[in-house]
Formats: structure tokens, sequence, C-alpha cells
């Protein structure tokens, strides 16, 4: 018997699974709409929000900031640096004394791209929606995140947006962009 043909054997103290025999896959009648998950809870591995009270995140005071509608950010009062996302410790200078700030609440889209199908879990029912990076005025970073309030075929490089933070559902906060028209036309 060649070595091709002898069954393969376990390493010494290791034992393989057993392979599980194949169930018929059912399919659903092609006049009934898939389910979607609604914003009920989801697992913790699949929760793509962070747990944000004091007891489970030392950057408590970011999402404490986004109940109160302000989006904000630590910066080092040492170096003066602006850290995004919010840190707990300055990469610079390991200070862990970091000031909290406001950032402004109003930006221009750099990029984005639609979600068009393979949203996660718990978005599934949103689809199509779009998501970008942000300039934001007056603070030199550029934020990703959910843009808002027109169809994702209407926006533009360049447009006006502004800061909307949101409750997820659960008493969590989050932020997104809304495109905005100013009222001076800018």
């Amino acid at each position: 018997m060649s070595a091709a043909s002898r069954p393969r054997r376990p390493a010494p103290g290791r034992t393989d699974p057993p392979t599980p025999a194949a169930e018929p896959v059912a399919s659903s009648p092609p006049d009934r709409e898939p389910k979607t998950r609604s914003r009920e809870k989801l697992p913790f591995l699949l929760d793509f929000f962070p747990l944000d009270t004091a007891d489970q995140t030392r950057l408590s005071a970011f999402y404490d900031r986004l109940r109160a509608g302000r989006l904000s950010t630590t910066r080092c009062p040492k170096d003066g640096t602006l850290h995004w996302p919010p840190r707990v410790a300055c990469p610079d200078c390991h200070t862990e004394q970091l000031d909290w700030v406001d950032l402004p609440e109003v930006g221009r889209i750099y990029a984005f791209s639609a979600v068009l199908a393979g949203a996660p879990l718990g978005m599934e029912s949103d689809v199509p929606f779009a998501v970008g990076l942000v300039d934001l005025d007056g603070a030199p970073l550029r934020l990703f995140g959910r843009i808002d309030g027109r169809p994702w075929n209407e926006l533009r490089i360049g447009q006006t947006v502004r800061v909307d933070t949101y409750d997820i559902g659960d008493g969590r906060y989050f932020y997104r962009f809304r495109v905005w028209d100013p009222p001076d036309g800018r």
C-alpha cells in the first residue's frame, strides 16, 4: 500500500474531530423575503459600537460628550498634539494627563462610498447608505463615518456636512455626518 493510499493517522496524543454528516439544505420558497435583523441586541463580538461607561472604558468622557451632542477628542497639553481617535495616553510623550477638546461641528466630504449590500448585522435594513471621510473645518483631522441626509448618489466631494450625534437604540451614543446646506449658502 502506498503512502498516498493509506488512511491518515492523527499525531500521537491527538484525535481528529469527527466529520459531520451532511444535512440537507432547506430552500426558502421564492415568494418569501429573507428575514433581516432589526435593531435587536447583537452578540458582543458582532456589536461594533463600543461599550461606553466609565467601568468599561477609560474613554468614557468621549461617549458622555456624544450623549451631550458634542464630538470631542484628546489633546496633549505638553506638545499640543490633537489625537484621533481619542487616547488615554499621548503616543509621543506618553503622558496620561490629556485634555478633552470639542471638535468643529462642520466639515467637508473628502471621499465616500455607498454600502449597497453586505451591511453589518443589524444594519441590513438601512441599505443603501453612504460612508466616507470628512475633513473637519479648522481641525487637522479627517474622520470616517456614516453620511446621512441625502441618498448616496446625490453626495458630492466637498459637500458640507455637520456632525450628528445619535442614540444607537440602547442608550449608547455615536456620531455620523449629515449633509448640511449652510444658511449663508457657502
